[in-house]
């Protein structure tokens, strides 16, 4: 007598085996974080790195701006000199340094990243933030909430992008990085030789007072435009796996400092504590707390039906019209993972899920996500999307998938995206 034998769509799942924004390996040294002296004493040794972020930019050396549209190119983060830095950190208190950790073998080499986003630009005292961005906060990239955990997925999915003059990526073949910011302040120039030339001395006008000479631009200066600023989306994909690490904590930290200038217990204004990873209050009354970063979770739901069809929608967003994905969405307070994916799959798309197994998470800091990755069989397969978040929805093969693709009606997530290395799981081959 025969018996008829089912197998869930998820029996063989696999855990992503790569992600972005998740490779860090660098040893984070929590244990050092409290010392006393601890960044002077790292920036006077010869194996300390120094990366640079600004208004939710890393460092790159110029000319790597460019290649963020472009597969298979490799991109680096620019460094300075630890015993440099060192001097510029007690000229301008507005930085924060950030102690990112250290590494094992003989070097022993350590990593700190620095904040320049409130340093005075050159030529203009006591003003920070991004040329050409009102106020210092209102150009940092990830200090925006966009509502939803899904905003950014696409390349143009970056809320106030075009404010902070960072060019949007526009090749053909959408590989969801998001180019360098052109970000120049305005540095004094060196003055021409008008007025010093032989014939001159018939002018009268020769022989009065000389103007002051600017001041020559500092080092954290001269680095606004000696370097190129890109985004994590952008420079992560084409970054060896430690450089990717180190430009995620940077990001994420200085993302956070950015965003967070005051205690939100009291009122009271912070400053960088625990070598970066943490702010003290300046209100003695209320005790001094230590305020740590917060981190918002988030699920994120490749969702297939007994036909191993994968369910991808259309979010309201997402600029990209062609721009398909997976279901995403915030945990709510008191809630756990699971019920969130259940819940936001069934709000979205009226969609019911059974079996729920866990894939994978990396950090998302724009501003503050740790995307958590899922894979659930639908138990209903009747779409009823929302309308107000969700706009389409609907169930693809992976035959059609590809001829959707290929035919230029949907674009798949941006390469730094945790969505599209779930996708590709499904698919079986990398997009």
């Amino acid at each position: 007598m025969g018996t008829d034998i089912h197998f869930s769509p998820l029996a063989l799942t696999h855990a992503l085996p790569f992600l972005p924004l998740a490779q860090g390996d660098i040893d984070y040294q929590v244990d050092r974080r409290g010392e006393p002296g601890l960044i002077d004493e790292l920036l006077a040794e010869p194996t300390t790195k120094v990366v640079l972020t600004r208004g939710g930019l890393v460092a790159v050396p110029r000319g790597q701006g460019e290649l963020v549209d472009y597969e298979n190119v490799k991109m680096r983060l620019a460094t300075l000199p630890g015993a440099y830095v060192s001097a510029e950190l007690a000229r301008y208190p507005e930085t924060v340094a950030m102690f990112l950790g250290s590494y094992a073998g003989a070097r022993g080499e350590s990593v700190v990243a620095v904040d320049i986003t409130r340093a005075p630009e050159a030529g203009v005292p006591g003003v920070g933030g991004i040329a050409g961005v009102s106020g210092a906060a209102g150009g940092v990239l990830g200090t925006q909430d966009s509502g939803t955990v899904d905003g950014a997925l696409g390349k143009n999915g970056i809320s106030g992008g075009a404010a902070a003059g960072i060019r949007q990526p526009g090749n053909a073949k959408g590989n969801g990085g998001v180019a360098a910011a052109k970000i120049s302040g305005p540095l004094g120039g060196v003055p021409d030789s008008a007025g010093q030339g032989a014939d001159d001395a018939f002018d009268d006008s020769v022989g009065a007072p000389v103007q002051p000479l600017a001041p020559k631009p500092t080092l954290l200066q001269q680095a606004v435009t000696r370097f190129d600023w890109v985004d994590l989306r952008g420079f992560a994909p084409h970054a060896n796996a430690r450089e990717a690490g180190q430009a995620t904590s940077a990001i994420t930290l200085s993302i956070w400092h950015s965003r967070q200038r005051f205690c939100p217990t009291c009122g009271a204004a912070v400053r960088p504590a625990l070598a970066g990873w943490a702010q003290r209050c300046t209100n003695e009354a209320d005790g001094n707390r230590v305020l740590f970063p917060r981190v918002e979770p988030a699920v994120i739901t490749a969702i297939v039906d007994g036909h191993d069809r994968l369910l991808l929608q259309h979010n309201a967003a997402w600029k990209d019209s062609r721009l398909y994905s997976v279901s995403a969405g915030f945990v709510e307070a008191g809630e756990n993972l699971e019920h969130a994916c259940r819940r936001e799959a069934m709000e979205e798309t009226g969609i019911k899920l059974g079996e729920v197994r866990y894939l994978g998470s990396q950090p998302w800091p724009f501003p503050a996500s740790l995307m958590m990755a899922f894979k659930a069989h639908a138990i209903t397969t009747d779409v009823r999307v929302d309308g107000e978040e969700t706009m389409t929805a609907r169930w693809v093969t992976r035959d059609e998938y590809t001829a959707e693709l290929i035919a230029g009606r949907m674009a798949a997530p941006g390469r730094a995206t945790i969505a599209r290395y779930m996708i590709e799981e499904w698919l079986g081959r990398e997009l």
